[in-house]
């Protein structure tokens, strides 16, 4: 099983990787997946030119294959202008470009971090919708990590969660966990004609 991870820190160390990481970790111990980090940053001048040449560069293109080949993936962006970075955005613009169902189907965590916690509704005004049009999987909790966020309670509540999420959606535990269809009532309706004859005296 094969977790990836998409980082978009900018930074060394980079609050963005140190979530990232801890994300991994905690699906990772749920899943015995193989884990393999991206670095964003490092690919930052291929994804630049796969606009202009139409085509991504070996690194890149090995990149891309990583991530539609995961069983689950993990991406995290530092929070700019209240929205996902441009580099995070032109990775995935660049892949879906190279092949438009990459991610079609594929569970997806998405997490951001940012100085404040008034950007935390980036997870649902930009990621959620990002990943909802390339038809993946977005798990239903998302994980945003604010400066005071580290070493405070509650961060490590979400991340459990969310991974736990994800664990669930890569070993199709969430499809053995769901209700089977809704039960019709009126399937079990007693018809009048049969009510009648149990009213009628017996002989």
């Amino acid at each position: 099983m094969r977790l990836v991870v998409v980082s978009a820190g900018l930074s060394v160390p980079s609050s963005t990787r140190l979530l990232a990481d801890r994300l991994a970790a905690a699906t990772a111990g749920q899943t015995s997946a193989e884990v393999r980090v991206i670095e964003l940053r490092d690919l930052a001048v291929e994804i630049a030119h796969t606009f202009t040449s139409g085509f991504p560069a070996p690194p890149l293109a090995d990149a891309f294959a990583a991530v539609a080949e995961a069983d689950g993936l993990i991406v995290v962006t530092p929070v700019f202008s209240a929205s996902y970075s441009g580099l995070f955005k032109s990775f995935f613009d660049a892949l879906s470009v190279t092949d438009e169902d990459a991610l079609a189907g594929k569970p997806v965590l998405i997490g951001a971090t940012g100085g404040t916690a008034r950007h935390s509704l980036v997870l649902d005004h930009a990621l959620r919708p990002l990943f909802a049009y390339l038809k993946a999987v977005v798990v239903p909790t998302g994980v945003y990590a604010a400066s005071e966020d580290w070493g405070a309670e509650g961060l490590d509540g979400r991340t459990a969660r969310a991974a736990g999420e994800l664990a669930a959606l890569m070993t199709g535990l969430s499809s053995a966990a769901r209700p089977g269809p809704r039960r019709d009532s009126y399937e079990e309706v007693v018809p009048f004609e049969q009510r009648l004859a149990a009213l009628r005296p017996a002989g």
